[in-house]
């Protein structure tokens, strides 16, 4: 949903019980002065059905649609889900008030790969920001997702896509004295820091869980450098360059948000295995200089709850007298796999909070 002068735009979504499901691609309006709900007939070839696409205002007046999740039975018990990567635009018709149409735009330059579950921002300077998400493979009886932490730009304006490269932190050392020794001593530290960017950085977090589970979060990172733009002898040097990266772990349906042209980001999901975290960190990014991203607050793993289900009440019964009845846990009933979750990824509504849904087949989420 978005804003649109005096009224509220509301596109697509969808519905779901615990026997079927149904996504939508109508348009409503709610006038903001008048408070009532009026269902528009856009003319066009409009989107497919869908949910969780990006939705935003273009500085032009007019409302960008683009990706989103759906999902269709292939056979009994067994659903495929669609990433959605086309784009469309919601204009008024001129001289028509009330008439709008769809139109299929094409964008040039670097789109974001397909992907559900990104987060949406609008930047001071009117473009729309793209970040993170996860890319389902999905074969007939499992889902693995492949989560993501990247950044895109929309350019409503030229009707182009940029990929958000930070520009890496500044130095704040002293400008080096010239002379021949300077120089020789700047162009060896060059190369060892060119050496030194091409190697990727790996970086591994342990979660411990209350069982004494320990899940390994392994991400590779392009050292600083790596993008494709020189750097200077004056700015950073190896050491700084070999450092960890601070940033946003993958992940999606993070919250975002932008206040004085920076970006805020809060929390977000991924998944480990068969277990759902749930992030509570938060950092931020000036939109302004692109440089690095800020760690606010970091997340506490040992602060976590996991919340355990199991299968079957025999399931549930085994592990109460194997572990002495110290936790208590959830009946196959209301479960919908075996695995495990962590805070507000518990129990029912995990596709209305994800966008998403594995094949019933391989692991049922069920409300």
């Amino acid at each position: 949903m978005v804003a649109w002068k005096r009224q509220l735009i509301l596109f697509g979504g969808f519905h779901e019980s615990t026997r079927d499901y149904i996504y939508y691609n109508d348009v409503y309006a709610f006038n903001l002065d008048t408070f009532t709900w009026s269902r528009l007939s856009p003319s066009g070839a409009g989107p497919t059905p869908r949910s969780g696409c990006q939705m935003s205002v273009t500085p032009q007046g007019s409302i960008v649609i683009y990706g989103g999740y759906s999902k269709q039975r292939v056979k009994k018990d067994v659903d495929r889900g669609t990433q959605h990567s086309d784009m469309f635009l919601l204009q008024p018709e001129d001289g028509r008030e009330g008439r709008w149409v769809w139109t299929r735009i094409n964008p040039a330059g670097a789109m974001p790969t397909p992907r559900s579950g990104f987060s949406v921002a609008v930047t001071p300077n009117h473009q729309t920001l793209l970040f993170g998400g996860v890319c389902d493979e999905e074969e007939e009886e499992s889902l693995e997702g492949d989560f993501l932490n990247d950044l895109h730009f929309y350019d409503a304006t030229r009707n182009r896509w940029f990929a958000g490269r930070l520009k890496g932190p500044k130095s704040e050392k002293k400008k080096r004295r010239r002379g021949k020794k300077a120089e020789l001593e700047g162009a060896d530290k060059q190369e060892h820091g060119r050496a030194g960017a091409q190697e990727p950085l790996e970086v591994v977090r342990e979660v411990v869980t209350e069982d004494g589970t320990v899940v390994t979060i392994k991400q590779t990172l392009a050292a600083p450098g790596s993008a494709g733009q020189p750097r200077s002898d004056e700015e950073d040097s190896p050491d700084e360059a070999g450092g960890p990266v601070v940033e946003p772990s993958p992940r999606s349906n993070a919250m975002l948000a932008v206040k004085h042209g920076r970006l805020y980001l809060y929390g977000g999901m991924f998944e480990a295995g068969d277990r759902q975290v749930t992030l509570s960190d938060l950092y931020c990014l000036d939109l302004h200089k692109m440089q690095e991203w800020t760690a606010l607050v970091e997340m506490d793993p040992g602060a976590q709850e996991w919340l355990e289900e199991t299968d079957s009440e025999e399931d549930s019964d085994e592990d109460e007298g194997t572990e002495g009845g110290d936790e208590d846990e959830d009946s196959g009933e209301s479960s919908g796999e075996a695995g495990g979750e962590c805070g507000a990824c518990a129990g029912e509504g995990w596709q209305e909070t994800h966008g998403r849904a594995a094949p019933e087949a391989a692991a049922p989420r069920q409300t």
